[in-house]
């Protein structure tokens, strides 16, 4: 569907890449398997080099920077799969939240938890989505006296929608163009009715199939609401998938 007219907030990369210090721990206390065989490795060739003629430091030395080259290769291999699975944008590509987007997240997390169960995808997905048609509740959709409707998905009032709507100004993009236009937006009386509709709408219309049960795959996701017409935008499921990113690089 569509959102209210306002500019989508550009992503502008300000995150510096590290350079990990020591290798990732197993949750329990130790080392990882890889740096527990690099050290085994290493007692090895120390103990049978020690018997042997020409076997000094320099040859430990260079036994070190083989295994340390070892580990830097499958950790460099090991990160494009993740990302992969993740659907993500590279976490280096986006900002940190500010104080209202994490005000934003905190305020609706309990109802986009309930709708990411249903729709079979991760919470984060559910806020970004939201997020991105309501710019992060910044431009919520309005009736003419400034009463909130709760529309934080942008979803329009179409002939079947018997309940209150609101009229507002609109994007689309048409013919390689965007243009503004009137369109009349569903009302909603609280936050939770507008996620139970919003899930709704996903769950029982055939077209949108695509972005269920995702998990937490934000590019499936998007593309799957995009392929399902959701939105004008020909950006769009790259917009949801870096907002994705934003926020699961913050931790939220």
């Amino acid at each position: 569907m569509l959102r209210p007219d306002n500019t989508f907030r550009g992503l502008s990369p300000n995150v510096e890449p590290t350079r990990p210090l020591a290798p990732a721990g197993n949750g329990n206390g130790g080392f990882s398997p890889l740096f527990r065989e690099v050290s085994a490795e290493v007692g090895r060739f120390i103990e049978q080099g020690a018997g042997s003629a020409g076997v000094g430091e320099a040859d430990v030395a260079a036994a070190m920077l083989s295994l340390e080259g070892r580990f830097l290769r499958d950790a460099a291999r090991a990160a494009p799969a993740k990302s992969a699975v993740a659907g993500s944008a590279d976490v280096d590509d986006v900002p940190p939240v500010d104080a209202q987007q994490r005000d934003f997240i905190a305020g609706i997390r309990p109802w986009a938890v309930q709708s990411a169960q249903r729709l079979g995808v991760s919470p984060d997905l559910v806020i970004a989505h939201a997020a991105l048609e309501s710019g992060w509740g910044r431009h919520a959709i309005r009736s003419s006296d400034g009463a909130d409707s709760h529309n934080l998905f942008g979803i329009k009032a179409g002939s079947s929608w018997r309940q209150d709507v609101v009229n507002a100004r609109t994007s689309e993009h048409v013919d390689g163009e965007d243009v503004s236009i009137d369109a009349a937006f569903r009302c909603y009386p609280d936050t939770a009715s507008a996620f139970r509709d919003y899930t709704r709408l996903l769950v029982d219309n055939p077209r949108y199939a695509g972005a269920l049960n995702a998990g937490g795959n934000a590019r499936a996701f998007a593309d799957g609401l995009a392929r399902g017409g959701y939105a004008t935008d020909p950006a769009y499921a790259d917009k949801l998938v870096r907002l994705a990113s934003q926020i699961r690089t913050n931790d939220y």
